[in-house]
C-alpha cells in the first residue's frame, strides 16, 4: 500500500513530467522494494550456488567426466522429472496465485488451503515414488534409448536408489511456495545449502572408501555404489527437513485435509495444462538426452554441468528476483491492476536483462578457462574441461532470454491462464528439438554437446519473442520500447566488457609468454571475472541505467554499515 501510495503522489505532484521520467521514478520505487526483498535470498542463493559448484567439482575429481558420471547424472535427472511431470511443475507456476488468493480471503482460508494442498501433494507423490521404482528400467530405457554410450545397468542401479527422492523433491517444492507465501523467502533459499553440504560429505566419504564402481558386470550391493547413491538421496532430504522445520516456526500447523474441495475444479483446471506443459518439456529432455548420449562417452555428464553451471547467474539473481516478485504479480492480476500488472512485469524483464547481461557474457568468454581451473583435476583431464567450457559458454548465450521467458510464463499463470504457456513451450521444444537433430546429422560426436547446448539457447530467444507477442495481444501494451532500451544498454555495456577482457588476456599473454594450462586457465579467468563485469556495469552506470539503481543503492548502503 506504502509502495503505490508513493506512486501515486509522485504522479499527482508531477503532472507535467515526460512518460519517461515517470517510468525512471516507478523503477526507482518499485525497484528499490525488490531489492530489499530479494536481498536475503540473492546471498543465501549465492552461497548455495558456490557450494553447489564446489559439489560438481568435486564429483568430476571421483568420476571424471566419462559413462560412471553418465549414468549418475541420468539416474539423479529421474526423480525430478518424475516430480515434475506429477506435482513439481504445478507447484512451481500456479501454486503461489492459487495460495495467494486463498491467503486474500482470509489467514484462515489461506492455511486451510495450505493442508489440503499438503495432503493432496504428499499422497499423490508417495503413490508416484513406488510406480517410478517399479519403472526404473524403463525410465532408465525411455532416456537412454538404443544408441547410448552410457551405461544403462548402471543408470537403473543408481535409479533404484534416487527414485525414492520424489516424495523429498515434491514436498520441497510444495513447502518453498507455503513460505514464499507467507512471506518467508531465506530459509527456502538457504535450504538447498544443505542439501549441498550433504552430497559434499557423501563424495568424500565415497573417496575415502576402498575399490570401484564396477560397470561390467554392475554390482548393487558395491559400497561406493551404495554411498553415492544414498548419500545424494539424503542431501534432498535434508533439504525438506529444513523447509518443514522453517514452516512449523512460522506458526504453521499441518492437519490432515482429505477429500473434495471446491477449489479443485480451478486447482485442477491450471494443473492439467501445466502438466502438459511439463510433459511436454521432458520429451524435450528426452531428446536432449539421447542426441547427447550418442556423443563420446562423458557427453551427458557434460551438458548437465554447463547448464547448471550457466544457469547460476539466473540462481543467485534471476531466481531471487522473480520470488520476491511473483506474489506482487499475482496480487495485481488477481485485482485486475493492469497498471500495476505491467509496471511490474516491466521491470522484472528489464532488471532481469541489466543484472544478468553481464554475468552471462563473462561464462561466454571465459568458459573455457572456467572449465579447466575447476574441472580437469582427478579423474577428468584438461580435454574434458575445455570441451566442458565450450559448451558453458552456448548455454550461457541463453540465459536472458530464458529469465525473461521464465518470467513471462509465470505471469500467464498469474493471470490463471495455464493454457498458453503450454503452447510457448511446445514452440521452444519443436525448435530445440529440431536444431539437436541437425546438430546430431552435421556434428561431429566430440563437438555434440556443445550444439545441443546452443540449441538450448537459441530456443529460448524463440520463446521469449512469443511470449512478448502472445502478452501483448492479451493484456496491450508492455513498455516494450523501454525494455528494448534497457536491453539495448546492456548488450552495448556488455559488448565493451567483453573487448576490453580479452585484449587484455591476449596482452598479458604476449608479455608472459606460453603458460601451463592450469596457470593461463586462471590468470584468464580473474582478468576476464574483473575486466568483463568492472567494465560493463560500469558502463551501465555511466549510461544511467535506471534499473541499476536500486542494487547500487543497496551495495552503498551496505558498503556505508
Amino acid at each position: 500500500m506504502a509502495r503505490s501510495a508513493e506512486l501515486v503522489d509522485f504522479r499527482r505532484k508531477s503532472p507535467t513530467l515526460g512518460r519517461n521520467v515517470v517510468d525512471q521514478a516507478e523503477t526507482q520505487v518499485r525497484g528499490a522494494s525488490l531489492a530489499r526483498a530479494s536481498a536475503a535470498m540473492a546471498v543465501a542463493t549465492a552461497t548455495s550456488r558456490v557450494s553447489g559448484l564446489l559439489a560438481k567439482v568435486l564429483l568430476v575429481a571421483v568420476l571424471g567426466l566419462g559413462v560412471v558420471n553418465d549414468s549418475y547424472t541420468v539416474a539423479n535427472t529421474l526423480p525430478t522429472v518424475v516430480n515434475e511431470l506429477l506435482l513439481g511443475g504445478v507447484l512451481t507456476s500456479i501454486a503461489v496465485p492459487l495460495l495467494v488468493r486463498a491467503q486474500q480471503r482470509g489467514p484462515q482460508e489461506g492455511t486451510e488451503y495450505a493442508r489440503w494442498m499438503i495432503t493432496m501433494g504428499g499422497v499423490l507423490l508417495l503413490v508416484a515414488t513406488t510406480a517410478a521404482v517399479v519403472a526404473a528400467p524403463l525410465l532408465t530405457e525411455l532416456y537412454l534409448g538404443p544408441d547410448t554410450r552410457a551405461n544403462a545397468a548402471l543408470t537403473t542401479a543408481f535409479a533404484y536408489l534416487l527414485l525414492p527422492g520424489i516424495v523429498c523433491y515434491g514436498l520441497s517444492a510444495l513447502l518453498q511456495a507455503i513460505l514464499n507465501v507467507r512471506g518467508v523467502f531465506g530459509t527456502p533459499a538457504w535450504a538447498p545449502v544443505v542439501n549441498n553440504l550433504v552430497v559434499i560429505t557423501t563424495v568424500v566419504v565415497y573417496a575415502l572408501v576402498p575399490g570401484e564402481i564396477s560397470t561390467h558386470p554392475v554390482r548393487m550391493g558395491e559400497p561406493k555404489l551404495l554411498v553415492l547413491g544414498v548419500g545424494t538421496a539424503l542431501g534432498i532430504a535434508a533439504q525438506t527437513l529444513v523447509m518443514v522445520v522453517s514452516l512449523r516456526r512460522s506458526g504453521f500447523r499441518y492437519r490432515w485435509r482429505w477429500g473434495w474441495d471446491r477449489r479443485l475444479s480451478e486447482f485442477g483446471g491450471l494443473a492439467g495444462w501445466v502438466v502438459l506443459y511439463t510433459l511436454v518439456s521432458q520429451v524435450g529432455m528426452v531428446v536432449i538426452t539421447r542426441v547427447t548420449g550418442q556423443g563420446t562417452p562423458g557427453s551427458v555428464a557434460t551438458f548437465n554441468y554447463a547448464w547448471l553451471l550457466s544457469q547460476v547467474p539466473y540462481g543467485v539473481l534471476g531466481v531471487s528476483l522473480l520470488t520476491a516478485l511473483m506474489p506482487r504479480i499475482s496480487k495485481a492480476a488477481a485485482a485486475e491492476d493492469t497498471s500495476a500488472f505491467v509496471s511490474d512485469l516491466a521491470l522484472g524483464t528489464r532488471m532481469s536483462s541489466v543484472l544478468l547481461m553481464p554475468i552471462s557474457a563473462l561464462l561466454v568468454v571465459a568458459g573455457g578457462p572456467l572449465a579447466v581451473a575447476f574441472f580437469s583435476l582427478g579423474a577428468s583431464d584438461v580435454a574434458a574441461a575445455d570441451r566442458l567450457g565450450y559448451a558453458l559458454a552456448a548455454a550461457a548465450a541463453g540465459v536472458v532470454p530464458f529469465a525473461i521467458t521464465m518470467l513471462q510464463l509465470r505471469a500467464f499463470y498469474a493471470m490463471r491462464d495455464a493454457r498458453t504457456p503450454t503452447w510457448i513451450n511446445v514452440i521452444m521444444v519443436v525448435v530445440r528439438s529440431a536444431l539437436c537433430y541437425l546438430v546430431l546429422a552435421t556434428a561431429d560426436p566430440r563437438d555434440l554437446v556443445v550444439g545441443v547446448s546452443a540449441a538450448m539457447s537459441a530456443s529460448f530467444v524463440v520463446g521469449a519473442v512469443a511470449g512478448q507477442i502472445w502478452l501483448h495481444c492479451r493484456v496491450g501494451r508492455l513498455r516494450t520500447r523501454s525494455t528494448l532500451l534497457a536491453i539495448g544498454r546492456s548488450l552495448a555495456a556488455t559488448a565493451l566488457g567483453c573487448a576490453c577482457s580479452t585484449t587484455a588476456v591476449a596482452v598479458v599473454r604476449g608479455a608472459f609468454g606460453p603458460l601451463g594450462p592450469a596457470a593461463d586457465a586462471w590468470t584468464s579467468l580473474v582478468i576476464h571475472t574483473v575486466v568483463v563485469l568492472g567494465v560493463s556495469f560500469a558502463a551501465l552506470a555511466l549510461f544511467r541505467a535506471p534499473e541499476l539503481k536500486p542494487a547500487v543503492s543497496r551495495i552503498a548502503r551496505i558498503v556505508r554499515r
